[in-house]
């Protein structure tokens, strides 16, 4: 069986903080963990870490099956739709950002074609406005 690369360590919490924290067992956890809910880091000693990234899925997951009662699969899911949601939104900006700097650059150049000695001056007939 292949072993899945660990993360990186960073600073974070014990199990049995966490555990107490939410009130819960530890093996429910680690289930999470099992399961690929949750990615714990280790340390050096092999001790699982949770990260205030980790803590906020965990609420994620804690609200959906107590408050929601959706089960470990429903909840596999929604979170698989959840990351792709924001990667998709990260594209977006991007995008949106690209085509607004492709739009300054093209109506730069448009503004330095047009002739500054005319009689009468007129306005760029298609302008597109980009609000965000």
């Amino acid at each position: 069986m292949a072993t899945r690369p660990r993360k990186k360590a960073k600073a974070g919490y014990m199990i049995s903080a966490v555990a107490e924290l939410y009130h819960l067992h530890p093996q429910t956890l680690r289930l999470y963990e099992r399961v690929g809910l949750l990615t714990p880091s280790r340390s050096q000693g092999n001790t699982r870490l949770y990260t205030d990234q980790d803590l906020e899925r965990l609420d994620v997951i804690l609200n959906l099956t107590r408050e929601l009662g959706v089960n470990l699969a429903g909840i596999e899911i929604i979170l698989n739709m959840r990351d792709k949601m924001a990667e998709m939104q990260t594209q977006m900006e991007a995008f949106i950002q690209f085509v607004r700097g492709e739009m300054a650059r093209n109506l730069g150049a448009h503004e330095a074609q047009r002739p500054r000695n005319a009689i009468v001056r007129a306005a760029p007939r298609h302008t597109i406005r980009v609000v965000k």
